[in-house]
């Protein structure tokens, strides 16, 4: 797989896509929302002394398992893994990228909105 930049950025570019997705930076870091809930957590953009880059999803229990099978993948902190949320460092051996964009709808999908998950399912299957 090619440098995590641009992997990043194809995850975010991705999900920019999805119907009413948006970005923020709270806490100087990069998420992407539905309405006004995260579905997708990309942290900072430089890598640091005290931040490896990672990004976070909310995945269903066998997809979770499967993301949690990444070197040093883990329930992601403050709670949120108990909801379902699994952080995977970019710096890992990581799956082919199709696999981190299903990752990524499957985590909008359970974050935005009836609605914008409709106007999604509407759209013929390449513009997904």
């Amino acid at each position: 797989m090619s440098d995590w930049h641009d992997v990043r950025e194809e995850l975010r570019a991705y999900a920019l896509g999805l119907p009413e997705a948006h970005e923020d930076h709270p806490w100087g870091e990069t998420v992407i929302k539905a309405n006004k809930k995260v579905f997708l957590f990309l942290g900072i953009e430089e890598q640091t002394e005290k931040w490896d880059p990672k990004f976070s999803v909310k995945l269903l229990s066998e997809t979770r398992g499967h993301a949690l099978t990444v070197e040093g993948a883990e329930p992601t902190s403050h709670g949120l893994g108990k909801a379902g949320w699994v952080t995977v460092p970019f710096l890992s051996e990581l799956p082919e990228t199709d696999v981190l964009l299903d990752w990524v709808e499957e985590s909008y999908r359970a974050i935005a909105p009836k609605r914008a998950v409709k106007a999604l399912d509407e759209r013929p299957p390449r513009l997904r």
